[in-house]
Order: C-alpha cells, then sequence, then structure tokens
C-alpha cells in the first residue's frame, strides 16, 4: 500500500526545469548591453520570481542586434529545447532602424508568435517604438503592428517596454537608444503587469 501511495505522489509531482520555463527571445534591449548581464531587467524578472516562489524558470536566449528573421531562424531550437510555457517576443526593433519594409517585420513578428503558440507556449509580445527622425508615417506604422498582432493572434502585449525611460536622459546610455543600469528596474516594471497574470494562468504540468 505504501508503496502504491508514493507512486500516485511522484505521478503528481509537477514538471520543473524546462517544462516550467519562461523563454525571453529579444535583443539588445533585453540582452543587457552595455551592463553586466546580472543587472539588465530579466536578470531581475529572475530575481523577481524566484522571490516569489512563483516557480518558473528564465531563459534569456537575448542577442545584441538580433533581427525579426534571426529570431524566425533560432527560435525552433530554443523550442525544442527549453519546452517554455511562456515565451517573451521582444524583437524589431533592430528591424525598424535598418528601415525593414513593415509587411516584412509584421510577417516575421506574426511567424515568431504561431511558431510559439504551436510549441504551447503563451505569448507576450513587447512593444517598442522608433527614434522620431525615422518620420512619423514609419514610425507609427512600426508600432501600431504590435497593437495589430495582438489583437489578431489574441496575445498579451506590453505597450511600449521603454516607457518612462526613452525620454529620460538619465536612464540612457550615451548612445540615446538603450537603457542603462538605473532603467532596469522601470523596464521590468512595464512588463510585470502583462507577465504576472499570464504566470498564474500557467497551470503547472503533471507527469502521467
Amino acid at each position: 500500500m505504501f508503496r502504491l501511495l508514493l507512486f500516485v505522489c511522484v505521478l503528481m509531482v509537477p514538471v520543473i526545469g524546462s517544462a516550467q520555463s519562461i523563454l525571453v527571445l529579444g535583443d539588445s534591449l533585453s540582452a543587457a548591453y552595455g551592463m553586466p548581464v546580472d543587472q539588465g531587467w530579466v536578470a531581475l524578472l529572475r530575481q523577481r520570481i524566484e522571490q516569489q516562489a512563483v516557480g518558473f524558470d528564465v531563459v534569456n536566449a537575448s542577442i545584441s542586434g538580433e533581427t525579426t528573421q534571426g529570431g524566425i531562424t533560432r527560435l525552433p531550437a530554443l523550442l525544442e529545447r527549453h519546452q517554455p510555457r511562456i515565451l517573451v517576443l521582444e524583437l524589431g526593433a533592430n528591424d525598424g532602424l535598418r528601415g525593414t519594409p513593415l509587411p516584412v517585420i509584421r510577417q516575421n513578428l506574426a511567424r515568431l508568435i504561431t511558431l510559439g503558440q504551436n510549441a504551447g507556449a503563451r505569448v507576450l509580445l513587447v512593444g517598442i517604438r522608433l527614434p522620431p527622425n525615422y518620420g512619423p508615417r514609419y514610425s507609427e506604422g512600426f508600432h501600431a503592428i504590435f497593437a495589430e498582432l495582438s489583437e489578431s493572434q489574441q496575445v498579451s502585449r506590453v505597450p511600449f517596454l521603454m516607457e518612462g525611460v526613452a525620454l529620460d536622459r538619465g536612464l540612457m546610455q550615451s548612445d540615446g537608444l538603450h537603457p542603462n543600469a538605473d532603467a532596469q528596474r522601470r523596464l521590468l516594471d512595464n512588463v510585470w503587469p502583462y507577465l504576472a497574470p499570464m504566470l498564474a494562468a500557467a497551470e503547472p504540468l503533471y507527469l502521467g
């Protein structure tokens, strides 16, 4: 009888590790560009989750300079390896800075979302804005992509990762594009209200 009860208990243990991971796929804004990686907002997210004992690991697959096309190339292997419950998708800024046609950016982001959803992950799309010197038509069209995809693909969205940071010189590095170490907690606070409900909704997986 004891062995039977022990067997049942083992079957009910939540799967941990890769099956309970959050995968962050981003560019330099999520790769802690210009600072130690443990000061970046993704590292702070890992700390917050550990403190709150939420039960998720955080995998940061962000690379400085990454584009949506690069993300499409890398994401399938990352999904297979980590099997994330949640995919935080923070890409598009480098596409916009290079003047990539908006339909291409939209198509690539849609493809990334679909890849994540097909792998069983809940997707959080992180909105980005471009500097005003790119012209209002392109800049506003670029930003609108994130809202459009959030609705059409039925995914949660962070309106703007750099809210309260981008226009504050004290929170930006000298290049005017990247947030400094002091800004990282603000970035996390911009993401957290949209990520936290997803954590609560992602019920534990069970063996059996």
